[in-house]
């Protein structure tokens, strides 16, 4: 498994920022790599991806959301793929976003590019996308701010 970690700061306010990363469907105008993704439910996506010329869909849910605080999901089937980004106040205007991938790479060249850490890069790039599109965005953005719990895990938690 492989995991990418990044941070970035974002001028904007902290529910702006929370409201546009939870427009799931807007992912591919950030994100390169992510063609689609369709929200099926509040909990339920299906994504399509391509990276390095190779295509892979797979369905995934939302396992945690917190409102202005997190959103974590894991795939349920197909690719091995997890998340979860933290929002995190700095002021009135002011968001750090902290993100953090899981994926199995498969095959010769997203072993190599991992390896290499061409994914953190891309990963950085697509954080500085989003952070340039949440600048951008003037007005209050609606999102789904409903909660999902985490489930506990084997110690109770």
């Amino acid at each position: 498994m492989t995991t990418v970690t990044d941070t970035i700061d974002v001028d904007a306010p902290i529910s702006r920022v929370y409201n546009l990363w939870t427009h799931f469907e807007s992912f591919p105008t950030f994100m390169s790599g992510v063609e689609r993704i369709v929200q099926r439910t509040d909990t339920d996506l299906h994504w399509k991806v391509k990276i390095v010329g190779v295509e892979r869909e797979f369905d995934a849910i939302v396992t945690e959301q917190i409102p202005d605080e997190r959103v974590a999901w894991r795939s349920v089937d197909g690719e091995e793929h997890a998340g979860v980004v933290t929002f995190h106040r700095l002021d009135a205007d002011r968001t750090r976003i902290a993100l953090q991938l899981d994926w199995e790479p498969k095959g010769f060249v997203e072993k190599v590019g991992a390896v290499l850490q061409v994914d953190d890069i891309q990963i950085h790039r697509d954080l500085a996308k989003f952070k340039e599109l949440a600048e951008q965005t003037g007005g209050a953005t609606e999102g789904w701010r409903g909660e999902v719990d985490r489930a506990a895990d084997a110690t109770g938690n």
